[in-house]
C-alpha cells in the first residue's frame, strides 16, 4: 500500500490527551497536534498558565487543570473525555518535574537529597505518568485500539552529573514501565513508546534551562553544542501520534543532540 507523507502522518479528527501541555515540550506537543487537526485536550495544574494557552496560543482548546500525582482526578478526566467523545486515540504522558539540583551541585549530592522533595518527584514523574497510561490503557483495551507516549529522558538512560538523583530514578522507571505496557497492550494494538528528549530550552528547572550561565556547560557535553528548542520535539511527536508507526511499539527515541551517542 502506498501512501502519501499527509497521509503517514495524519492525526486530524483524532483525540489526543497531553498532560503538562501549559508550557515547554507539553505546549509543543500539543500546538503540533492542534496545527494539524486533532482535537486536543490540554492537561496541567498550572491553571492560569493553561487557561492563557486555550485563549492566546491553541484558542478553544479544551483544558482540565489536574495534578498526575491525584490518580483519581487523572482517571476522571480520561473517563470524562472517552464519554463525551467516544474515544481516546492517543495520550501524552508528558507532566513532570526537574527534581532540583544534580550531582554536581554540592546540594544535589547523595548525602544532602531530601526525601521529601524525592517523594515529590517519583509522585508526578513516576506515578504520575503511571496513573496517567493506566487511565488510558484502561480505555484503550476496550478499545482496541491507541498510542501512549511517555516522556522519559536521556537521564533515565545514563548517569549524568547534571541530573537530580530522583529525576534519573523516575525517569528509569518510566523507560522499563513503557517496554512492560507495550508487552501486555500489543494484542490489544495498543501501541506504547516513550520520547527521551535531552537538554532544551524550557522553563523546567526553575528556568535554569534558560539562563545562559547555567546552559554553556550543558551545550559543552551535547555534539551538536547547543540545547534542543522545543519546536524539535514535534515531529517524533507527529511520527508516535500518526498511522506512520503503526508497527512501533515499546521503543525509546532519543531526541538529544547525540548525547546518548557519545
Amino acid at each position: 500500500m502506498s501512501l502519501t507523507a499527509e497521509q503517514l502522518f495524519a492525526v486530524k479528527g483524532l483525540v489526543i490527551i497531553i498532560t503538562g501541555a501549559a508550557s515547554g515540550l507539553g505546549l509543543a506537543i500539543s500546538q503540533t497536534m492542534a496545527a494539524n487537526g486533532a482535537d486536543v485536550i490540554l492537561v496541567d495544574r498550572n491553571e492560569k498558565e493553561l487557561r492563557r494557552v486555550s485563549e492566546e496560543i491553541i484558542p478553544g482548546a479544551e483544558v482540565a487543570p489536574v495534578d498526575v500525582a491525584d490518580s483519581d482526578a487523572i482517571r476522571r478526566i480520561v473517563d470524562g473525555v472517552v464519554a463525551r467523545k467516544g474515544r481516546l486515540d492517543v495520550m501524552f504522558a508528558n507532566a513532570g518535574i526537574s527534581g532540583g539540583a544534580g550531582i554536581r551541585s554540592p546540594q544535589g549530592r547523595i548525602e544532602n537529597v531530601d526525601l521529601a522533595a524525592w517523594s515529590e518527584v517519583l509522585a508526578i514523574n513516576q506515578t504520575g505518568a503511571f496513573a496517567t497510561l493506566q487511565a488510558a490503557a484502561r480505555h484503550m483495551k476496550a478499545q482496541r485500539s491507541g498510542r501512549i507516549v511517555v516522556t522519559a529522558s536521556v537521564g533515565g538512560l545514563r548517569g549524568a552529573t547534571a541530573t537530580a538523583y530522583a529525576y534519573a530514578a523516575a525517569k528509569a522507571a518510566v523507560v522499563n514501565l513503557v517496554r512492560q505496557a507495550a508487552l501486555e497492550l500489543a494484542t490489544f494494538d495498543v501501541k506504547v513508546n516513550a520520547i527521551a528528549p535531552g537538554f532544551f530550552r524550557t522553563g523546567l528547572g526553575g528556568g535554569r534551562l534558560l539562563d545562559e550561565t547555567h546552559t554553556a556547560p550543558l551545550e559543552a557535553i551535547v555534539p551538536m553544542r547547543r540545547l534542543g528548542m522545543p519546536h524539535e520535539i514535534a515531529g517524533v511527536s507527529l511520527l508516535l501520534a500518526s498511522p506512520a508507526a503503526s508497527y512501533i511499539t515499546g521503543s525509546i527515541f532519543t531526541v538529544d543532540g547525540g548525547i546518548t551517542a557519545a
